[in-house]
Protein backbone atom coordinates (compact mmCIF):
# COMPACT_ATOMS: atom_id res chain seq x y z
CA UNK A 1 0.00 0.00 0.00
CA UNK A 2 1.95 3.04 -1.05
CA UNK A 3 0.93 7.23 0.31
CA UNK A 4 -1.13 7.96 -1.95
CA UNK A 5 -3.43 5.25 -1.44
CA UNK A 6 -2.69 5.47 2.23
CA UNK A 7 -4.14 9.13 1.79
CA UNK A 8 -7.22 8.36 -0.53
CA UNK A 9 -8.36 5.65 2.75
CA UNK A 10 -7.52 8.50 5.50
CA UNK A 11 -9.98 10.90 2.65
CA UNK A 12 -12.81 8.24 2.87
CA UNK A 13 -12.52 7.77 6.44
CA UNK A 14 -12.64 11.67 7.00
CA UNK A 15 -15.93 11.82 4.86
CA UNK A 16 -17.13 8.70 6.09
CA UNK A 17 -17.18 10.02 9.83
CA UNK A 18 -18.06 13.20 9.54
CA UNK A 19 -22.41 11.72 9.88
CA UNK A 20 -20.94 9.55 12.73
CA UNK A 21 -19.08 12.82 14.66
CA UNK A 22 -22.40 14.77 14.22
CA UNK A 23 -25.08 12.08 15.57
CA UNK A 24 -22.23 10.80 17.99
CA UNK A 25 -21.78 14.26 19.58
CA UNK A 26 -25.69 14.94 19.13
CA UNK A 27 -26.07 11.85 21.85
CA UNK A 28 -23.63 13.19 24.07
CA UNK A 29 -25.14 16.29 24.97
CA UNK A 30 -28.79 14.24 24.94
CA UNK A 31 -27.38 11.23 27.41
CA UNK A 32 -25.35 13.63 29.18
CA UNK A 33 -28.44 15.37 30.50
CA UNK A 34 -30.07 11.92 31.38
CA UNK A 35 -31.90 11.68 28.24
CA UNK A 36 -31.29 8.69 26.37
CA UNK A 37 -32.11 8.97 22.57
CA UNK A 38 -31.64 5.66 20.68
CA UNK A 39 -33.88 8.03 17.93
CA UNK A 40 -30.44 9.23 16.08
CA UNK A 41 -30.67 7.15 13.31
CA UNK A 42 -34.55 7.69 12.69
CA UNK A 43 -33.50 11.85 13.07
CA UNK A 44 -30.90 11.79 10.62
CA UNK A 45 -33.08 9.94 8.57
CA UNK A 46 -35.75 12.19 8.40
CA UNK A 47 -33.02 15.56 7.93
CA UNK A 48 -31.46 13.50 4.77
CA UNK A 49 -35.01 13.61 3.23
CA UNK A 50 -36.10 16.73 4.31
CA UNK A 51 -33.17 18.37 3.24
CA UNK A 52 -32.68 16.55 -0.10
CA UNK A 53 -36.20 17.14 -0.96
CA UNK A 54 -35.85 21.28 -0.44
CA UNK A 55 -32.58 20.93 -2.08
CA UNK A 56 -34.03 19.40 -4.91
CA UNK A 57 -37.17 21.62 -5.10
CA UNK A 58 -35.50 25.27 -4.44
CA UNK A 59 -31.97 24.29 -5.96
CA UNK A 60 -30.91 25.62 -2.51
CA UNK A 61 -28.51 23.65 -0.34
CA UNK A 62 -28.44 25.90 2.93
CA UNK A 63 -32.36 26.07 2.77
CA UNK A 64 -32.11 22.43 1.99
CA UNK A 65 -29.84 22.54 5.25
CA UNK A 66 -32.23 24.23 7.37
CA UNK A 67 -35.12 22.01 6.28
CA UNK A 68 -32.76 19.02 7.51
CA UNK A 69 -32.25 20.93 11.13
CA UNK A 70 -36.03 21.75 11.12
CA UNK A 71 -37.09 17.86 10.59
CA UNK A 72 -34.56 16.50 12.85
CA UNK A 73 -35.78 19.52 15.72
CA UNK A 74 -39.44 18.22 15.48
CA UNK A 75 -38.89 14.77 16.17
CA UNK A 76 -36.66 15.57 19.10
CA UNK A 77 -39.35 17.41 20.29
CA UNK A 78 -41.66 14.75 20.13
CA UNK A 79 -38.84 12.81 21.74
CA UNK A 80 -38.26 15.47 24.26
CA UNK A 81 -42.56 15.81 25.03
CA UNK A 82 -42.71 11.66 25.23
CA UNK A 83 -39.67 11.15 27.54
CA UNK A 84 -39.69 14.25 29.79
CA UNK A 85 -43.11 15.87 29.52
CA UNK A 86 -45.17 13.04 29.81
CA UNK A 87 -42.33 11.06 31.57
CA UNK A 88 -42.64 7.81 28.75
CA UNK A 89 -39.91 5.15 28.00
CA UNK A 90 -37.23 6.83 26.55
CA UNK A 91 -35.98 3.50 24.77
CA UNK A 92 -39.65 3.14 23.68
CA UNK A 93 -39.99 6.50 22.17
CA UNK A 94 -36.44 6.13 20.33
CA UNK A 95 -37.92 3.55 18.86
CA UNK A 96 -40.89 4.71 17.68
CA UNK A 97 -39.14 7.60 15.94
CA UNK A 98 -37.22 5.24 14.27
CA UNK A 99 -39.77 3.35 12.63
CA UNK A 100 -41.50 6.67 11.71
CA UNK A 101 -39.19 8.25 9.73
CA UNK A 102 -38.30 5.04 8.01
CA UNK A 103 -41.78 4.64 6.99
CA UNK A 104 -42.82 9.05 6.79
CA UNK A 105 -39.82 9.46 4.32
CA UNK A 106 -40.40 6.83 2.12
CA UNK A 107 -44.21 7.66 1.88
CA UNK A 108 -43.66 11.28 1.27
CA UNK A 109 -40.91 10.82 -1.25
CA UNK A 110 -43.37 8.67 -3.43
CA UNK A 111 -46.13 10.93 -2.90
CA UNK A 112 -44.13 14.20 -4.13
CA UNK A 113 -41.68 12.48 -6.44
CA UNK A 114 -42.92 9.70 -7.60
CA UNK A 115 -39.68 7.75 -7.47
CA UNK A 116 -40.37 5.17 -5.38
CA UNK A 117 -39.19 6.89 -1.86
CA UNK A 118 -35.72 8.37 -3.54
CA UNK A 119 -35.49 12.08 -4.00
CA UNK A 120 -33.87 13.73 -8.08
CA UNK A 121 -30.07 13.65 -8.10
CA UNK A 122 -29.03 16.91 -6.62
CA UNK A 123 -26.82 18.14 -9.49
CA UNK A 124 -26.15 21.43 -11.04
CA UNK A 125 -28.52 21.46 -14.09
CA UNK A 126 -30.39 17.96 -13.61
CA UNK A 127 -33.79 17.98 -15.42
CA UNK A 128 -36.20 18.69 -12.75
CA UNK A 129 -39.52 17.46 -12.29
CA UNK A 130 -43.12 18.86 -12.16
CA UNK A 131 -42.95 19.56 -8.68
CA UNK A 132 -40.24 21.24 -8.81
CA UNK A 133 -40.62 23.07 -11.86
CA UNK A 134 -43.61 24.68 -10.87
CA UNK A 135 -42.44 25.64 -7.51
CA UNK A 136 -39.75 27.42 -9.11
CA UNK A 137 -41.62 29.27 -11.71
CA UNK A 138 -44.29 30.10 -9.01
CA UNK A 139 -41.31 31.83 -6.72
CA UNK A 140 -40.03 33.25 -10.52
CA UNK A 141 -43.31 35.45 -10.74
CA UNK A 142 -42.84 36.45 -7.37
CA UNK A 143 -39.57 37.18 -6.97
CA UNK A 144 -38.36 37.61 -10.35
CA UNK A 145 -36.56 34.54 -12.59
CA UNK A 146 -33.26 36.12 -12.16
CA UNK A 147 -33.30 36.26 -8.14
CA UNK A 148 -34.29 32.57 -8.75
CA UNK A 149 -31.37 31.73 -11.19
CA UNK A 150 -29.34 32.84 -8.14
CA UNK A 151 -30.31 31.26 -5.31
CA UNK A 152 -30.87 27.42 -7.67
CA UNK A 153 -27.26 27.60 -8.61
CA UNK A 154 -26.04 25.06 -5.92
CA UNK A 155 -28.29 21.81 -4.93
CA UNK A 156 -25.57 20.15 -2.87
CA UNK A 157 -22.55 21.36 -0.97
CA UNK A 158 -19.20 21.57 -2.81
CA UNK A 159 -16.02 20.71 -1.65
CA UNK A 160 -13.58 23.81 -0.57
CA UNK A 161 -9.78 24.43 -1.83
CA UNK A 162 -8.52 25.53 1.07
CA UNK A 163 -5.75 28.66 0.96
CA UNK A 164 -1.74 27.95 -0.73
CA UNK A 165 -3.11 24.16 -1.97
CA UNK A 166 -0.96 24.44 -5.15
CA UNK A 167 1.97 26.45 -3.25
CA UNK A 168 2.21 23.54 -0.54
CA UNK A 169 1.69 20.31 -2.42
CA UNK A 170 4.97 19.64 -4.09
CA UNK A 171 6.09 20.02 -0.70
CA UNK A 172 7.21 16.19 0.18
CA UNK A 173 5.23 14.57 2.99
CA UNK A 174 3.15 17.66 4.44
CA UNK A 175 1.78 18.88 0.99
CA UNK A 176 0.11 16.18 -0.63
CA UNK A 177 -1.59 15.61 3.51
CA UNK A 178 -2.41 19.13 3.29
CA UNK A 179 -3.73 19.20 -0.42
CA UNK A 180 -5.46 15.84 -0.23
CA UNK A 181 -6.18 15.33 3.20
CA UNK A 182 -7.30 18.40 4.72
CA UNK A 183 -8.39 20.39 1.57
CA UNK A 184 -11.10 19.69 -0.66
CA UNK A 185 -13.45 18.54 1.83
CA UNK A 186 -17.46 20.45 2.03
CA UNK A 187 -18.19 23.20 4.99
CA UNK A 188 -19.84 20.57 7.09
CA UNK A 189 -17.10 18.43 7.37
CA UNK A 190 -14.89 21.34 8.64
CA UNK A 191 -17.79 22.37 11.30
CA UNK A 192 -17.96 18.97 12.30
CA UNK A 193 -14.82 19.36 13.37
CA UNK A 194 -14.95 22.38 14.73
CA UNK A 195 -18.20 20.87 16.88
CA UNK A 196 -15.51 18.78 19.07
CA UNK A 197 -13.43 21.28 20.40
CA UNK A 198 -16.93 23.77 21.28
CA UNK A 199 -18.57 20.71 22.86
CA UNK A 200 -15.58 20.04 24.90
CA UNK A 201 -15.99 24.14 26.03
CA UNK A 202 -19.36 24.11 26.11
CA UNK A 203 -19.41 20.76 28.56
CA UNK A 204 -16.49 21.59 30.52
CA UNK A 205 -16.10 25.62 30.44
CA UNK A 206 -19.37 26.93 30.91
CA UNK A 207 -21.97 27.31 33.83
CA UNK A 208 -24.76 25.62 31.25
CA UNK A 209 -22.69 22.64 30.10
CA UNK A 210 -21.76 22.23 34.56
CA UNK A 211 -25.44 22.10 34.51
CA UNK A 212 -26.20 19.41 31.97
CA UNK A 213 -23.89 17.25 33.74
CA UNK A 214 -25.13 17.85 36.90
CA UNK A 215 -28.59 17.27 35.71
CA UNK A 216 -27.28 14.04 33.87
CA UNK A 217 -25.83 13.02 37.46
CA UNK A 218 -28.45 14.25 39.92
CA UNK A 219 -31.50 15.81 38.90
CA UNK A 220 -32.89 16.21 42.31
CA UNK A 221 -29.79 18.88 43.33
CA UNK A 222 -30.06 20.85 40.16
CA UNK A 223 -33.91 21.23 40.97
CA UNK A 224 -32.59 21.88 44.74
CA UNK A 225 -30.92 24.75 43.39
CA UNK A 226 -33.57 26.31 41.47
CA UNK A 227 -33.01 25.37 37.83
CA UNK A 228 -35.46 23.44 35.75
CA UNK A 229 -34.47 19.77 35.12
CA UNK A 230 -36.67 19.66 32.32
CA UNK A 231 -35.56 23.35 30.93
CA UNK A 232 -31.90 21.69 30.63
CA UNK A 233 -32.92 18.30 29.34
CA UNK A 234 -35.51 20.00 26.63
CA UNK A 235 -32.10 22.20 25.37
CA UNK A 236 -30.24 19.55 25.37
CA UNK A 237 -32.78 17.31 23.37
CA UNK A 238 -33.15 20.20 21.25
CA UNK A 239 -29.10 20.38 20.86
CA UNK A 240 -29.15 16.80 19.78
CA UNK A 241 -31.94 17.25 17.47
CA UNK A 242 -29.60 19.96 15.50
CA UNK A 243 -26.41 18.07 15.33
CA UNK A 244 -28.51 15.03 14.02
CA UNK A 245 -30.05 17.37 11.26
CA UNK A 246 -26.74 19.18 10.24
CA UNK A 247 -25.46 14.96 10.35
CA UNK A 248 -28.58 13.84 7.79
CA UNK A 249 -28.39 17.18 6.08
CA UNK A 250 -24.57 16.08 4.81
CA UNK A 251 -25.58 12.78 4.32
CA UNK A 252 -27.80 13.60 1.47
CA UNK A 253 -26.17 16.57 0.44
CA UNK A 254 -22.55 16.50 1.09
CA UNK A 255 -21.32 12.70 0.75
CA UNK A 256 -24.42 11.72 -1.69
CA UNK A 257 -26.32 13.33 -4.20
CA UNK A 258 -30.13 12.79 -3.02
CA UNK A 259 -31.86 11.01 -0.82
CA UNK A 260 -32.34 7.11 -1.25
CA UNK A 261 -34.72 4.43 0.97
CA UNK A 262 -32.73 3.86 4.65
CA UNK A 263 -29.93 5.67 3.50
CA UNK A 264 -28.12 6.21 7.19
CA UNK A 265 -27.73 2.77 7.30
CA UNK A 266 -27.62 1.93 10.65
CA UNK A 267 -24.84 5.31 11.27
CA UNK A 268 -27.35 6.11 13.95
CA UNK A 269 -26.92 2.57 15.75
CA UNK A 270 -22.75 2.96 15.21
CA UNK A 271 -22.89 6.73 16.65
CA UNK A 272 -24.51 5.60 19.55
CA UNK A 273 -21.62 2.85 20.00
CA UNK A 274 -19.03 5.02 18.97
CA UNK A 275 -20.74 7.00 21.99
CA UNK A 276 -20.06 4.09 24.61
CA UNK A 277 -16.61 3.73 23.25
CA UNK A 278 -15.97 7.51 24.16
CA UNK A 279 -17.39 6.91 27.44
CA UNK A 280 -19.45 9.97 26.69
CA UNK A 281 -16.73 12.53 26.52
CA UNK A 282 -16.04 14.89 22.98
CA UNK A 283 -12.70 13.88 22.15
CA UNK A 284 -12.78 10.04 22.13
CA UNK A 285 -15.84 10.66 20.34
CA UNK A 286 -13.59 11.71 17.89
CA UNK A 287 -11.34 9.04 17.93
CA UNK A 288 -14.29 6.44 18.25
CA UNK A 289 -15.91 7.87 15.01
CA UNK A 290 -12.90 7.79 12.76
CA UNK A 291 -12.24 4.21 13.37
CA UNK A 292 -15.36 3.50 12.47
CA UNK A 293 -15.09 5.61 8.98
CA UNK A 294 -12.17 4.50 8.67
CA UNK A 295 -13.08 0.35 8.75
CA UNK A 296 -15.93 1.35 6.38
CA UNK A 297 -13.45 3.01 4.48
CA UNK A 298 -11.61 -0.38 4.06
CA UNK A 299 -14.72 -1.95 3.75
CA UNK A 300 -15.76 -0.11 0.25
CA UNK A 301 -12.01 -0.46 -0.82
CA UNK A 302 -11.70 -3.75 -0.72
CA UNK A 303 -14.45 -5.15 -1.64
CA UNK A 304 -13.01 -8.14 -2.09
CA UNK A 305 -9.56 -8.53 0.10
CA UNK A 306 -7.29 -11.37 -1.44
CA UNK A 307 -4.65 -12.18 1.54
CA UNK A 308 -2.81 -14.93 -0.37
CA UNK A 309 -3.61 -17.61 1.75
CA UNK A 310 -7.60 -16.50 1.77
CA UNK A 311 -9.38 -14.53 -0.10
CA UNK A 312 -12.28 -12.57 1.93
CA UNK A 313 -15.73 -12.03 -0.27
CA UNK A 314 -17.14 -8.96 -0.10
CA UNK A 315 -20.80 -9.37 1.65
CA UNK A 316 -17.79 -10.31 4.74
CA UNK A 317 -15.97 -7.32 3.36
CA UNK A 318 -19.19 -5.44 4.09
CA UNK A 319 -20.07 -6.25 7.35
CA UNK A 320 -16.91 -5.80 8.59
CA UNK A 321 -17.47 -2.25 9.97
CA UNK A 322 -20.35 -3.75 11.86
CA UNK A 323 -18.61 -6.85 13.55
CA UNK A 324 -15.79 -4.94 14.64
CA UNK A 325 -18.17 -2.81 16.36
CA UNK A 326 -19.46 -5.22 18.61
CA UNK A 327 -16.38 -6.83 19.16
CA UNK A 328 -14.72 -4.02 20.31
CA UNK A 329 -17.63 -2.85 22.36
CA UNK A 330 -17.65 -6.21 23.63
CA UNK A 331 -13.86 -6.55 24.57
CA UNK A 332 -12.13 -3.26 24.13
CA UNK A 333 -14.30 -0.64 25.88
CA UNK A 334 -13.89 -1.78 29.77
CA UNK A 335 -16.62 -0.53 32.15
CA UNK A 336 -18.05 2.57 30.38
CA UNK A 337 -20.43 3.96 32.92
CA UNK A 338 -23.31 6.29 31.52
CA UNK A 339 -24.51 9.10 33.43
CA UNK A 340 -26.52 7.89 37.03
CA UNK A 341 -29.82 9.62 35.93
CA UNK A 342 -29.69 8.71 32.35
CA UNK A 343 -33.27 6.75 31.11
CA UNK A 344 -35.13 7.51 34.36
CA UNK A 345 -37.61 10.56 34.13
CA UNK A 346 -37.54 13.11 36.70
CA UNK A 347 -40.25 13.50 39.31
CA UNK A 348 -40.04 16.62 41.15
CA UNK A 349 -40.53 15.93 44.84
CA UNK A 350 -43.76 17.91 46.97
Amino acid sequence: MDFATILQILDSSIRLMTPLLLACLAGLYSERAGVFDIGLEGKMLMAAFASATVAAVTGNVWLGLMAGVLGALLLSLVHGLASITFRGNQLISGVAINFLAAGLTVLLGQRIFGLGGRTPSLTPGAELDANAGAFRDWLGGIVGPETVTALTTMPRFSEITLPLVEILRPVPVLGPIYAELISGHTVLVYAAALMVPLTWWVLYRTRFGLRLRAVGENPASVDTAGVSVAGLRFSAVMICGVLCGIAGAYLATGLNAGFVKDMTAGRGFIALAALIFAKWRPWAALGATFLFGLLEALAIRYQVLDLGFVTIPSMVMSALPYVLTVIILAGFVGRAIPPRAGGEPYVKER
